[in-house]
């Protein structure tokens, strides 16, 4: 799972939303420091930018004062019990000197920023400060440094440190500026010393730019920062196992004995849980656990504990196995289309082992006073015999006694807050009974009283599970304080909330009820964003967009024939005029898509000013994708070019495809894993030359494509059950977006405008037998189990390409499976159907994730008058 989405999930309980827009009495309570309460000094603007508070001094005619565009600038970190000290130094030191500065205004801001996943290239960044050059930087470091000495704060993994204090420095941008890199991507740039924009990097280690000197009086700092070595320790480390803001998890040796050992790393100050622990305390909790129930048999054995610079390590034994999670992929019987009943009734018989395993391990840890606190599918080792288990990760362990509540969880099995002490493991259990047969319990952080048709669900699909096994589960979940455990019954099916949506298949009530979910979800009034989604939109433009924005959602309503929604157009006209800087220049990820949606609601005037500002860019630079690169951009030029008669769009649309033509006949790149699949993969640029090969019948255009399609098939493996899906390395995609559907609907477009399955030479044996391939992708386009719901990676994805494809075999009856399984993700919002976003811990309104996008898969399945369409992928045509 995706970690940063736990942050997103905290400050709404529909919606995805940035931590500092905590909702109604929340935001209200949010304590702020008294130091971001001041009056603003005369002659300083002061603003607020996301989570931080900005202060910058003003020139005698009230404009922001000018200083450097980047260079060295010194960052603050600070724990919750200084963080008030350390605000109200900086500022008074700051201001008379008129030192432009920002900081985190408030301790909530402050702990999600350090919090156990946070991002680790920004945690601990409390202060910001930006001297104007190298002399002013070693003013402010001496003496604001004496002024902070003995404060303490989280290490800052990006900086040099400056001694022993809070204070880090690191050279970058002050002013925002961007630059496509090297992937063809829209990043922050810095100016090089040739004075062209390069990418500033900012990952979790200390680096100097090639073209930077490290001024002297930072030498000293950077010798000390090196002197910390491993080489010493009696372990050999091998393997980075994972990273979190609290430190690492590693594989080793132990150099003595050769036994295999983990050693887990804690951070002073950082990788804070709910309580405020640190991950040094978090660790010296599981060091306290593990050794009370040393001896059960279910725990890994401690064997050593140290300290290494400042941070602590825990050593234990290496359990051998995998956790369970990693089971769901080779023995879930319902990855395929037509279930085996005795491959069903054998998963059943192992997930009840398993469970019943779970329990007995869980039981023990109790019997030793210890809740575990943390029980997910993540945390249980299944042993290489695939019927014992293990617990793992007793951080968040405490005693019986204390009663107290999570403090650190799994969004699926995230106990509520009337859970405490033991109760918590339960909750834990009755959420894992249905995990291991539906692992869509994250559901339930949305609404829990989800667990009831999930548990109907499950029914239907594993007729040999137990129906009490089911209703105790939903029992437990849905019980609250009024209704203790052994009280009164879970509410009936019948009164429900799910039981008055509509069926996704209900067409067009089902079409109406989300048209209406998405409407009143609508926030006009704010600037980021018009309809709640992915945590993408708070990036640079995503708000705007077809992916994640304003302009997906827009479209997707005007493709299922709802009523046009003018107030979100002029919305979306008015975030457009200037465009925020910073946004990108694509189809799916920025300014071309939005421009595209714009001609198609009758804004040609807006639209073409649009385009005109991507041509002043180096646009010719763009990666060769259709989400953000030279693909959709073509596409979005040479349809603006047909539709407004600009012979010039015409001209740059087919000097985009020239570009694709030539990196196509170059070398394929000798890589050990390309992407793949339609929004970054080589169909996107298939899509495009085809669509100008319908334009211009160009033989080029077609082979072109063709090499781009094979390349695509070299990415992609057949899985056990016969289908075809893109292989990442360490998952296997069937999606429409980064998986093989997307490839398939272009392969789909390429059969029908004449390609044929001929081979290059330097393919691999077999990988240009299009029609093999579309029946494979038709079989991973077809099965009874996905995760998500979503257009780009999930079901509504494959019910799209169902929709449209051709491949014998594409039945109604299977399109029809698709179409009413959606309905296992259907949630509530204000009584109209609704379907969660990616990771599935909020809803979205967004394209990419979330309900329009469904919508749009729905309006193209059930539609039969005018089926809804992706862009650019309209009904087949046939020859």
């Amino acid at each position: 799972m995706d970690e940063r989405y736990e942050v997103y999930a905290l400050a709404d309980r529909h919606f995805y939303e940035t931590p500092d827009r905590l909702s109604g009495s929340e935001r209200s309570a949010a304590p702020s420091y008294e130091t971001a309460r001041r009056a603003v000094p005369e002659g300083w603007r002061s603003a607020r930018i996301g989570d931080w508070l900005t202060l910058t001094p003003l020139d005698p005619g009230g404009n922001a004062h000018p200083g450097p565009a980047q260079g060295w600038k010194i960052h603050a970190s600070a724990t919750r019990a200084n963080a008030e000290q350390i605000a109200a130094t900086v500022w008074d030191y700051c201001v008379p000197r008129r030192i432009p500065f920002k900081f985190v205004p408030g301790p909530h801001l402050l702990h999600l920023r350090n919090a156990k996943y946070a991002a680790r290239d920004t945690s601990g960044k409390f202060v910001t400060v930006y001297p104007a050059d190298e002399e002013q930087l070693h003013t402010v470091l001496r003496e604001l440094g004496d002024l902070l000495d003995g404060l303490e704060g989280p290490y800052i993994l990006t900086d040099l440190r400056w001694n022993d204090g809070p204070l880090y420095v690191r050279y970058g941008a002050f002013a925002r500026s961007f630059v496509v890199d090297e992937r063809g991507s829209l990043v922050p740039a810095v100016r090089d010393g040739a004075g062209k924009l390069v990418p500033d990097r900012r990952q979790p280690s200390f680096q100097v730019p090639e073209w930077v000197t490290l001024p002297a009086f930072l030498q000293p700092q950077l010798a000390a920062r090196n002197t910390t070595t491993v080489g010493e320790l009696p372990y050999r480390i091998e393997k980075a196992l994972h990273f979190s803001n609290g430190g690492g998890v590693y594989m080793g040796t132990d150099t003595r004995d050769g036994r295999k050992v983990v050693l887990k790393e804690g951070r002073p100050h950082a990788g804070l849980a709910s309580d405020g622990a640190d991950a040094i305390a978090r660790l010296e909790r599981e060091r306290d656990a593990l050794e009370r129930l040393a001896g059960i048999g279910v725990v890994p054995q401690v064997r050593d504990w140290f300290t290494l610079g400042d941070h602590c390590f825990l050593v234990m034994d290496f359990l051998e196995g995998r956790p369970l999670n990693s089971f769901f992929g080779e023995r879930h019987p319902l990855l395929t289309p037509e279930p085996d009943p005795e491959a069903v009734a054998a998963y059943t018989a192992w997930a009840l082992r398993i469970h019943r395993r779970v329990e007995e391990a869980v039981e023990a840890v109790h019997a030793r006073g210890i809740v575990f606190n943390d029980l997910h599918v993540f945390n249980i080792m299944v042993g290489p015999d695939e019927e014992s288990v293990s617990l793992l990760d007793f951080e968040a362990a405490a005693p019986v006694e204390e009663n107290g509540r999570q403090v650190v969880a799994h969004p699926g099995f995230f106990a509520p807050p009337d859970r405490t002490g033991a109760a918590v493991d339960r909750y834990a259990l009755a959420c894992l009974r249905l995990a291991l047969f539906m692992p869509v319990t994250t559901l339930f952080v949305v609404d829990r009283d989800k667990a009831a048709h999930l548990a109907d669900v499950i029914a239907r699909q594993f007729p040999d599970v137990p129906r009490e096994f089911l209703d105790e589960a939903v029992a437990e979940i849905t019980r609250s304080a009024d209704r203790p455990a052994g009280g009164a019954p879970a509410p009936s099916p019948a009164s429900s909330p799910f039981t008055s949506l509509p069926e996704p298949g209900d067409w067009p009530n089902s079409r109406d009820s989300m048209v209406k979910a998405i409407l009143a979800s609508a926030t006009p009034e704010r600037d980021d964003r018009l309809f709640p989604g992915d945590i993408a939109q708070f990036s640079d433009g995503g708000g705007l967009g077809i992916a994640y924005g304003a302009a997906g959602v827009l479209y997707a309503l005007a493709e299922t024939g709802a009523e046009r929604y003018e107030e979100g157009e002029r919305w979306l006209l008015e975030h457009t005029a200037p465009v925020p800087v910073g946004t990108p220049l694509g189809l799916y990820d920025g300014i071309a898509g939005v421009a595209y949606v714009l001609e198609r609601l009758g804004h040609r005037e807006r639209a073409l000013d649009l385009i005109d500002g991507i041509l002043k860019e180096r646009w010719q630079r763009l990666s060769s994708d259709l989400r953000g690169g030279l693909a959709g951009l073509g596409l979005v030029l040479a349809d603006l070019a047909h539709t407004t008669g600009e012979k010039e769009l015409g001209e740059r649309a087919a000097e985009a495809a020239g570009l694709l033509v030539q990196r196509l006949a170059e070398p394929r790149p000798d890589t050990p894993r390309r992407r793949a699949g339609l929004l970054r993969g080589a169909s996107g640029p298939a899509l495009f030359l085809l669509r100008q090969y319908e334009s211009t019948g160009e033989p080029v255009l077609l082979e072109a494509a063709a090499e781009a399609l094979r390349r695509e098939l070299d990415c992609c493996v057949v899985q056990k059950g016969g289908g075809l899906e893109v292989d990442e390395g360490w998952r296997t995609l069937p999606y429409l977006g980064d998986g093989s559907a997307g490839l398939g609907m272009v392969i789909d477009d390429f059969l029908a405008l004449g390609g044929h399955d001929t081979e290059s030479t330097d393919s691999t044996e077999g990988a240009a037998d299009f029609g093999k391939a579309r029946a494979g992708i038709l079989t991973a386009a077809t099965s009874r189990f996905y995760a998500q719901p979503g257009l780009f990676q999930g079901r509504a994805g494959t019910i799209l390409h169902l929709s449209r494809t051709t491949t014998p075999g594409a039945t109604t009856e299977r399109l029809a499976e698709q179409v009413a399984a959606l309905g296992w993700f259907a949630m509530p919002y204000q009584g109209q159907l609704a379907f969660p976003g990616h990771q599935m811990m909020r809803l979205s309104m967004d394209l990419s994730t979330g309900t329009a996008g469904c919508l749009l898969a729905l309006g193209a399945a059930l539609d039969n008058e005018a089926p809804a369409r992706l862009p650019f992928l309209p009904p087949l045509r046939r020859p």
